[in-house]
């Protein structure tokens, strides 16, 4: 089968099998990683269908941010997509489960735990991606909502004179794990993205600052100078 063809055979399954954890990980995050991915993959020896198949099935499992096993997220979920390609999709190459299994244990931030091919880097850049932008900052307070979390700390909130906490605060969020995503991307391209996205969170940061301050049509830019990505 082509990339296509098997893009529609994951779709179909998710559709009548999958429930969406939260907003942020449904049917339509999936299809963007993929679209981001397939960028990434551009003038790159790859394995479409390996990517292809850790876009779709690299949240099937994904544990509540406040869970304590959170961060075990991507390893159920690598090992839950290789039953679900062994069991429910017979033509499915067995040969590329383990690196299909790699992709998705290596896509989490909070794993930790290093891509070691190319396909693996790919698609943790794609998913990185996702975090950020305006896509990413819709995500954070998608998430935090249903969670109950505070947007920010109205007396601090940047974190000046306090711990980061993006358990109580949403807007932490941005500090704690957003913008050190430049920092992590493993592909070039994926590099530069991330930075461009990244300083849009820093400006929507510099906006509510000024906001915050009484300024309406204006950005704050010590909050510029403060957080963008080097």
């Amino acid at each position: 089968m082509s990339l296509q063809q098997w893009q529609r055979e994951f779709e179909s399954w998710l559709s009548d099998h999958h429930r969406e954890q939260d907003a942020a990980h449904d049917i339509f995050h999936f299809r963007r990683v993929w679209a981001t991915a397939q960028k990434l993959s551009a003038h790159e020896t790859v394995d479409g269908l390996v990517v292809l198949a850790a876009c779709y099935f690299h949240d099937i499992i994904s544990l509540p941010k406040n869970h304590p096993e959170r961060h075990r997220s991507s390893v159920l979920a690598a090992k839950e997509a290789s039953r679900i390609l062994m069991n429910d999709f017979p033509s499915f190459p067995p040969s590329r489960i383990p690196a299909v299994v790699h992709a998705i244990e290596a896509h989490s931030f909070s794993a930790k735990i290093v891509p070691t091919t190319l396909e693996a880097k790919i698609v943790q850049d794609a998913d990185r991606l996702e975090a950020l932008g305006a896509i990413g900052l819709a995500r954070v307070f998608a998430v935090s909502g249903a969670l109950g979390v505070a947007l920010f700390d109205a007396e601090d909130p940047f974190a000046q004179n306090r711990s980061l906490d993006d358990k109580q605060f949403a807007l932490d969020h941005f500090q704690s794990k957003l913008l050190v995503l430049p920092k992590t991307m493993q592909t070039a391209k994926g590099k530069a993205l991330a930075k461009h996205n990244a300083d849009f969170l820093v400006a929507y940061m510099a906006k509510l600052s000024a906001e915050l301050n009484g300024e309406y049509e204006s950005l704050d830019h010590t909050v510029i100078q403060s957080f963008s990505a080097d």
